[in-house]
């Protein structure tokens, strides 16, 4: 179109020019034809249009939007119809308190009231993207370009987030209740968007700070827990090889009271000269002392 525009303004200099005096006139008719050449280019170049990957285009002609959208590829449109874009791809909005993470500078994260009346600070990430046939809606309803951002995804989300962190305890959304909160959030904030052309890929709940007295409290619990875990592990073990020692003292017992009772002495003796036979067979060094204390002992030696 601006092709076209162009060659307008190049007839009206044509046609200033040929009413001018000679000799300049005479240039009026090759500035016409030239403008008439660039205008005729402009509309034709103006019939098509290219809608890239990952993009649809909304169509509007003379302030009316067209239901019907264009995908991506090469199409033939009325050269008098204006062509917008919109992203359908991924699109990801960050809330971070840290500065250069979100979209926003500085501390951007979301800071909300718990149930038990903390402050608790969410940074947060959803991953959206427009819906392809409700891009007319979004340009008619919020805007172009990206105005959805501001006006749908900040607002919303945010929202979301407050109205759901009022029924969790701080100690909760920090531990046990995280995922459940962050399931909660998808569904409220879906509901929301697909209302507005939007669709909810993912909530992504990226960090929760808690005050710092109760997350030194938290801490403090968790190294409590963690040591009685450990001391119930040491007394185990002990009672363990207590119980270890008194089957070994048991069956020592049992092994003493058995050979009371049965030990003679003619065992006795035949135990000793069990135990003298193997010394004597011994290739060591030794020293045996015979005898059964009632004569004379009989001590052989061998080297």
């Amino acid at each position: 179109m601006f092709i076209a525009i162009l060659g307008v303004i190049l007839l009206i200099v044509g046609m200033i020019v040929k009413r001018s005096p000679e000799p300049n006139n005479r240039f009026g008719g090759v500035i016409t034809t030239v403008a008439i050449v660039v205008i005729a280019a402009g509309i034709f170049l103006s019939c098509f249009k290219v809608i890239q990957p990952g993009e649809v285009g909304v169509q509007t002609l003379f302030g009316r939007v067209e239901s019907n959208v264009l995908d991506n590829g090469l199409h033939i449109i009325n050269p008098l119809v204006d062509v917008t874009t919109y992203n359908t791809q991924t699109q990801n909005y960050t809330m971070s308190a840290v500065a250069s993470e979100g979209q926003k500078e500085g501390d951007d994260a979301i800071k909300v009231l718990s149930s038990d009346g903390l402050e608790v600070t969410i940074d947060l990430s959803v991953l959206y993207n427009v819906i392809p046939d409700k891009a007319p809606f979004i340009y008619q309803h919020i805007g172009q370009g990206t105005e959805y951002v501001d006006k749908i995804v900040r607002p919303i989300t945010r929202t979301a987030i407050r109205d759901n962190a009022v029924n969790y305890a701080a100690v909760d959304l920090y531990s046990t209740k995280r995922q459940e909160f962050q399931a909660k959030i998808n569904r409220t904030i879906s509901t929301s968007f697909e209302k507005n052309g939007l669709q909810v890929q993912q909530i992504l709940v990226r960090n929760i700070s808690l005050p710092a007295a109760v997350r030194t409290s938290i801490e403090s619990k968790i190294q409590a827990e963690q040591d009685a875990q450990k001391m119930e592990f040491v007394l185990q073990k002990e009672r363990q090889e207590a119980d270890r020692k008194r089957v070994e003292a048991q069956g020592i017992a049992d092994y003493q009271r058995i050979i009371s009772t049965n030990l003679t002495d003619k065992q006795l003796q035949y135990e000793s000269i069990k135990a003298q036979r193997d010394i004597a067979t011994s290739s060591n060094t030794k020293v045996i002392i015979m005898g059964n204390g009632k004569g004379t002992p009989v001590i052989l030696g061998n080297q």
